[in-house]
């Protein structure tokens, strides 16, 4: 049984920071890949960010030198740590994790929960 449960959300004002983390447990052996989601209201669920263990980030380009994704195996978290925060970055943001599980090879993948983010003043 694999378990993925986010936090860090919240409320923060124009300019602000939060990181976000998603965390994996269970019969894991690693994250292999993450990728952040957001989804605004009566809007479709978009990437935001992705990084495999292989390779490097990729981001959408509103959020290119504000956002930065990462995978700490040693902890089985993946983060998204947001600067620089805009009004249009209120979403609810939403993790997918692709893990090694331990003593198979498939990688299945999950999601968390879901995390409100709004930005305002």
């Amino acid at each position: 049984q694999v378990q993925v449960v986010e936090s860090g959300g919240g409320l923060v004002r124009p300019g602000g920071s939060l990181n976000l983390s998603c965390a994996a447990s269970g019969s894991i052996s690693r994250i292999v890949t993450v990728g952040w989601y957001r989804q605004s209201p009566g809007e479709r669920l978009d990437l935001v960010a992705l990084i495999t263990v292989y390779g490097r980030p990729v981001y959408t380009g509103s959020v290119k030198g504000r956002f930065t994704v990462s995978i700490d195996n040693a902890k089985n978290t993946a983060y998204l740590q947001m600067d620089n925060l805009m009004n249009e970055d209120t979403a609810v943001y939403y993790c997918r994790v692709e893990v090694g599980v331990v003593k198979t090879y498939s990688v299945p993948s999950f999601w968390g929960q879901g995390n409100q983010v709004t930005i305002s003043s």
